[in-house]
């Protein structure tokens, strides 16, 4: 009876046979293709076809794919790997059959700003089987991702680091001619490695000239537009459907910099049957809030950058200086020091400070405190703060939370002593560097890839990319 009811069970069709042992996670993950391979996997052969595929597949010639990174409506994100140098890079790829690609635009954008601080390179774009695909430096988490490390607050030490940054991102984007139109948290990522400090500005699919590459005359004030980028963020002139010129970027910043700041904006959660409904709301609220109500409480620097980027006329370039200067005034007031510790910095390093200790309590007889040491605390240089850290005697010392802190704090600052400051550094009044022009050419990722990511991947990959907020 069994011998039949196996007959009958092996003659079924394969769409009978949909459950197999391969496992639900990302197939990259599986395991290494053997003359057997088809035994390992009770699964159809074209499913496998295209599993071996993806699993193999080499893009521009000389970058194997990995696994999938993240994903939106472009299309996806893997790692990729060049198969010579073993550089690890990240790969966009998008359907070249989608309603509205977008992908090698976006390549063209990237190459004509590829000199400029903050912006990744570009190593291949092209077509590839059925494919758009771009093929860029791997950077860093997103401020986004960062934002939910750090508890969805960002200080405003560590915003005003990053404002400086972010302007001058988007002062060399519109001086080369481009507006974003969908600026956002998740499209500023920070570096890595040597570049961990440095503010990288992404994502272009949305980019438009503002200015006409022959006669470089400015595009004309027009109304009735769709919204184009994140509601969240938007401009007002943009929620009433005027077109998008320079200020609208800035203003959109100054939205960014706010929910940093306060950890979200009024008309966030906002209810609604649709999308056009939502976004309906969101307008009204955006519009209905009086500048000093939706910065009350905050630094009166704030609302000033509002009331400047709503007083510019369409085509009036904006003073980059005076936004930055409004900032540099306040990070100089509060007494800070431009030492590149931002909240990030000081949460990692406590974590390794309370991961030593508890290896410390739990390590054998004979062993000795400093093997205990995560790497990166066991590499500075300061005893008192290395053998503080080790050592499980100091359990008091952590009791304090403001303590704990400027542990920390300590510790990060001896971690991003010796690394290069990047260009857009902005001068107090403690003589540190000002930025160089926006035209700059130092410190444009080139030389940064597989060597730095070991080191400073301390977010998961998963992590690093957001999706889009309404």
């Amino acid at each position: 009876m069994n011998s039949k009811r196996a007959v009958k069970e092996a003659r079924q069709p394969h769409r009978e046979r949909k459950e197999s042992n391969v496992p639900e996670s990302n197939f990259l993950e599986l395991p290494p293709i053997a003359p057997n391979f088809k035994s390992h996997f009770s699964i159809d052969s074209s499913l496998v076809q295209i599993k071996v595929f993806l699993m193999e597949r080499i893009v521009g010639g000389k970058y194997k794919l990995g696994r999938k990174i993240g994903s939106g409506s472009f299309g996806e994100i893997y790692l990729a790997t060049h198969v010579d140098t073993r550089e690890i890079v990240a790969v966009k790829i998008e359907n070249n059959k989608t309603k509205h690609p977008q992908l090698l635009y976006e390549a063209k954008v990237y190459n004509i700003l590829k000199h400029g601080s903050g912006v990744a390179s570009i190593r291949w774009s092209g077509v590839d089987a059925d494919d758009n695909v771009l093929v860029i430096d791997l950077l860093g988490p997103s401020l986004e991702d960062l934002l939910v490390y750090c508890g969805r607050k960002f200080s405003l030490k560590t915003i005003l680091m990053l404002a400086d940054q972010m302007i001058a991102r988007i002062q060399y984007l519109h001086s080369q001619g481009f507006l974003h139109r969908d600026i956002k948290p998740d499209n500023f990522l920070m570096g890595l490695g040597r570049k961990a400090n440095q503010v990288y500005i992404i994502d272009f699919g949305l980019a438009k000239r503002f200015r006409d590459s022959t006669t470089n005359r400015h595009i004309p004030y027009r109304e009735n537009k769709n919204l184009t980028g994140t509601a969240r963020y938007a401009s007002c002139n943009t929620h009433l459907g005027i077109e998008q010129s320079r200020r609208d970027d800035l203003e959109s910043l100054g939205y960014v910099l706010l929910y940093f700041l306060k950890g979200s904006l009024p008309w966030q959660g906002l209810k609604a049957a649709t999308k056009k409904q939502k976004y309906d709301k969101i307008r009204e609220k955006k519009i209905a809030t009086p500048i000093e109500v939706l910065c009350k409480s905050q630094p009166v620097e704030f609302a000033s950058y509002f009331h400047y980027c709503r007083s510019l006329t369409f085509d009036q370039r904006p003073d980059y200086d005076f936004l930055k200067r409004l900032f540099r005034d306040l990070f100089t007031r509060e007494g800070y020091e431009f030492d590149y510790v931002f909240d990030w910095t000081i949460m990692k390093y406590q974590q390794a400070a309370q991961q030593a200790r508890v290896q410390a309590q739990f390590s054998p007889v004979g062993v000795s405190s400093s093997q205990a040491q995560p790497t990166a605390v066991s590499k500075h240089k300061e005893p008192r703060s290395s053998s503080n850290i080790a050592n499980p005697d100091v359990h008091a010392h952590f009791r304090s939370s403001t303590t704990h802190v400027s542990s920390a704090e300590t510790i990060a600052k001896n971690a991003v002593s010796n690394a290069p400051v990047p260009s857009t550094a902005f001068v107090t009044k403690r003589n540190f560097p000002y930025p160089e022009g926006p035209s700059s050419n130092s410190n444009s990722g080139r030389a940064y890839g597989n060597k730095d990511v070991a080191s400073s991947s301390w977010l998961s990959p998963s992590n690093r990319i957001s999706s889009a907020k309404q």
